[in-house]
């Protein structure tokens, strides 16, 4: 028993003595954050994971093109088979509601889990910071580096990290322009120095923007020029689960002395391990902070030290504030907030499964002539005139024809038997109906226009009106 004493003691000391390193962010200076393993911070690796299909997606081929390829310049939009023109936007828009209506709804559960997991600055922040821990050293070198004065040493040690990190935002660059355009093509424009001014352009954007913002301002984003920061209380409430120091149990903090708590003391030991660990520099004891991101760092940090001292762990722990107060809480789904979201992100998704499934690779409009609705001949027949568009969203160009049904004897005159629709592009068309008086009993009857492939199979129709005098 006095063994571990001493070893709680020994690992306790060495937490106060690293704690004295370690400072608030005031914003005045860069904050180095300590890495420690745990479960939050192994969660965080494998979400940052998702991230490689950014830089990896755009190479992913289909056929002879690239699988996801948004076409801007020629209104397309290419996911594997499923091509989306400027008359499928209204799917777009769903998309978009879903996604904001998702980080709504998970805010208001367990707060700011987009900005701790998945955030593009977040997870750039974190490859920087690690690419600099492992070759500048821990924080406390890092600090000592920094204020030491510029010159040949420094440089050596400065050098490779900014060297690394110009390359990764390059490669940013490089792997956002991908999904715009032929990935591989795009290498050979840059390589060959052939490349677009918009290319270019978007090479230089990227690459500066996120060298500086990742590299240098780092939380600064997050406090200052990120809005998701500002709009994050509205989402909250007393039942949002969020990374929390439980203050009944931690409260009034002390040192270890001899190996065991203080008379009247918490379980917090005072070691600011919390604080080391956290990549905003905030210290999750004096409550919630506009600058936390709930990525549950300061759990392994304080997880680990409680373990070390032989306290139980949770101190810091995902908790709400009707728990910490001893108030009875509801699972989510008993609460209005998280419901009426999560009944908007139902709508949305209904809405975009509905159109998925209704999407035709081949799109007829009709537009009947209004001056004059129908001519009569001279042989009796009436006459009506119809301008035809037919959209070709397949992948490669279709030979089609048009017929019409609906009335018996019906026949197309001025259009050619077949047409060949380009794909990705609208053929327009226009052609004149002839039907004999004798079959029209009444002045509009229903008509429909067909466009079939070359075999024949009908793959999309129109629905419109023959016009005829009245009987």
């Amino acid at each position: 028993m006095s063994d571990q004493k001493v070893d709680h003691q020994s690992n306790a000391d060495e937490l106060y003595e690293e704690s004295g390193q370690w400072t608030l962010n005031t914003g005045d200076e860069t904050i180095h954050a300590k890495r420690m393993p745990g479960k939050f911070r192994s969660l965080k690796w494998l979400t940052m994971s998702v991230w490689l299909v950014f830089f990896f997606g755009p190479y992913l081929r289909w056929g002879d093109r690239q699988a996801v390829l948004f076409d801007i310049p020629n209104r397309q939009f290419h996911i594997f088979e499923l091509t989306i023109l400027p008359q499928d936007v209204w799917m777009l828009s769903l998309v978009l509601l879903f996604f904001a209506i998702l980080l709504a709804v998970v805010t208001s559960i367990a707060g700011r889990v987009f900005c701790g997991y998945f955030c593009f600055q977040t997870i750039w922040t974190d490859i920087f910071t690690w690419i600099e821990d492992k070759l500048e050293g821990n924080p406390a070198k890092r600090r000592k580096l920094d204020k030491e004065p510029f010159g040949l040493a420094k440089l050596k040690v400065k050098l490779p990290k900014h060297v690394a990190w110009l390359v990764i935002s390059m490669l940013t660059g490089i792997s956002f322009a991908a999904w715009f355009t032929d990935a591989f093509k795009l290498w050979h424009d840059y390589l060959t120095l052939s490349a677009s001014t918009l290319a270019w352009a978007v090479l230089g954007a990227f690459t500066v923007g996120t060298y500086v913002l990742a590299g240098f301002m780092r939380e600064q984003v997050c406090f200052w020029l990120c809005p998701y920061a500002r709009i994050q209380g509205v989402m909250y409430d007393r039942e949002t689960i969020l990374p929390a120091y439980d203050f009944k149990r931690g409260e009034k903090r002390g040192r270890l002395i001899k190996g065991k708590q203080q008379e009247g003391h918490g379980d917090c030991v005072d070691c600011n391990q919390c604080v080391a660990v956290c990549p905003t520099g905030v210290d999750i004891r004096t409550g919630q902070h506009e600058g936390c991101i709930t990525c549950a760092l300061c759990i392994d940090a304080c997880d680990s030290v409680m373990e070390k001292i032989g306290k139980p762990k949770g101190l810091i722990r995902y908790a709400c504030l009707d728990e910490l107060e001893g108030k009875p809480t509801k699972p989510f789904y008993k609460r209005a907030r998280p419901l009426v979201y999560i009944t908007i992100m139902i709508l949305a998704a209904s809405g975009i499964i509905y159109g998925l499934a209704n999407m035709a690779g081949i799109e007829l409009k009709v537009l009947h002539e209004r001056q004059p609705l129908y001519i009569q001949q001279t042989d009796g027949s009436i006459m009506n005139k119809y301008y035809f568009k037919v959209l070709n969203k397949t992948n490669s160009d279709q030979t089609l024809s048009i017929r019409a049904v609906g009335i018996d004897g019906l026949e197309l005159r001025g259009i050619s038997a077949s047409f060949n629709a380009v794909k990705g592009d609208v053929s327009s068309l226009s052609a004149f109906v002839h039907a004999d008086r004798d079959v029209l009993t009444q002045e509009r009857t229903d008509v429909i226009f067909q466009v079939l492939d070359s075999e024949g199979k009908v793959v999309a129709e129109y629905a419109s009106m023959f016009f005829g005098p009245t009987k």
